[in-house]
């Protein structure tokens, strides 16, 4: 991530809209480019993987959920979904393949800097820096975390790549093991909509690179009403 004025890709096909995204966080400091089509935003994204991109889910030329799935594929960086459908579904789908967070239009220019602000910081957090020293290394049950690499490796050498996002949440949870962790905390933020599903989705995403059964799990638990636990000694190096 870039230490100062972050790229936005903003992928919005109505250019009113485009240049009222583009105008508003520009003004905060923001660098921003625009791209009117899913295909001309991945492009742009192989050729210099941004900070943060903004997709709408509605284009002339493919689904916006396709753009978010690419990009995780071949670019991962921080997504922002703004679109006009307002379907539970749509969210959830979008923050199974790896969004950040999700915005219905119309939307108030300073809750979508907000909102920006907000998922660049868990970014920040989950870049590779060292963690007690030099160690970026967490043993936890038959499980190694390199940190720097943003990668799981099963006891039998097999590795499984995590999104930053992914990455920031385990990191939380394995510097205060067997500790009851709230969604701020987990968030990182102080007020949290209690409806608000990121964390829940991701929790989801971690268990199952983690195989931890959702119905049972043995790792990362859920404590009903208060928020997450990571059952499970650790040890850094």
């Amino acid at each position: 991530m870039s230490a100062s004025n972050p790229t936005i890709l903003v992928l919005e096909d109505e250019p009113e809209i485009a240049r009222l995204i583009c105008t508003s966080l520009s003004e905060y400091g923001f660098r921003c480019e625009h791209a009117s089509t899913g295909r001309q935003l991945l492009d742009r994204a192989k050729r210099s993987t941004p900070d943060l991109c903004i997709v709408d889910l509605g284009l002339p030329d493919m689904d916006g959920m396709q753009v978010v799935r690419e990009l995780q594929d071949g670019s991962p960086c921080a997504v922002l979904i703004l679109t006009g459908r307002n379907d539970l579904t749509d969210r959830v789908l979008g923050l199974e393949l790896g969004a950040d967070d999700y915005i219905v239009k119309p939307f108030e220019p300073r809750e979508l800097v907000a909102r920006v602000r907000s998922i660049l910081r868990r970014y920040q957090r989950a870049a590779p820096t060292e963690v007690g020293g030099e160690r970026t290394v967490a043993r936890f049950a038959e499980w190694i975390f390199d940190r720097g690499q943003h990668t799981l490796i099963a006891a039998d050498g097999r590795q499984t790549s995590l999104s930053a996002a992914e990455a920031g949440l385990l990191t939380t949870l394995l510097l205060k093991p067997n500790r009851i962790l709230s969604r701020e905390q987990l968030l990182g933020e102080r007020d949290v909509d209690p409806f608000d599903r990121s964390i829940d989705v991701r929790i989801s995403r971690l268990r199952r690179k983690l195989q931890d059964d959702p119905q049972e799990p043995k790792l990362i638990k859920t404590v009903y009403g208060a928020g997450y636990l990571l059952a499970a000694q650790v040890s850094w190096e």
